[in-house]
C-alpha cells in the first residue's frame, strides 16, 4: 500500500496537540523551570495554558523551541525508563 499525502510516519509530533505539549511540559518542569528553558514572557509572567497557546500559535519560532524541548523531554524519559529497566 502506498502512503497518502498527509501521512507523517517519521514526525514524532504527528497527532499530538500543542495543548498536550504545553500541559506535559508544565507537569514535567513547572512554570518557573519552563520559563528558564524557553525564555518567553507567556511562561514567566502570569503563565497559563491558554495564554501560552495563544502566543505559541502566532509565533512559529517560539513554538519550534517548545516542540524541541518536548522532544528532548520524551528522549530523557525514554532514557530513564531504559536505565531503570536494566
Amino acid at each position: 500500500m502506498g502512503r497518502r499525502m498527509g501521512d507523517q510516519p517519521k514526525n514524532p509530533l504527528h497527532g499530538i496537540t500543542l495543548e498536550t505539549i504545553v500541559t506535559e511540559l508544565v507537569a514535567h518542569y513547572g512554570w518557573p523551570e519552563l520559563g528558564k528553558e524557553v525564555a518567553i514572557r507567556c511562561f514567566t509572567h502570569e503563565p497559563s495554558i491558554a495564554s501560552s497557546l495563544k502566543f505559541l500559535r502566532k509565533t512559529p519560532w517560539a513554538r519550534a523551541k517548545v516542540e524541541s524541548l518536548y522532544l528532548f523531554m520524551l528522549r530523557e524519559r525514554a532514557r530513564q525508563a531504559r536505565r531503570s529497566g536494566l
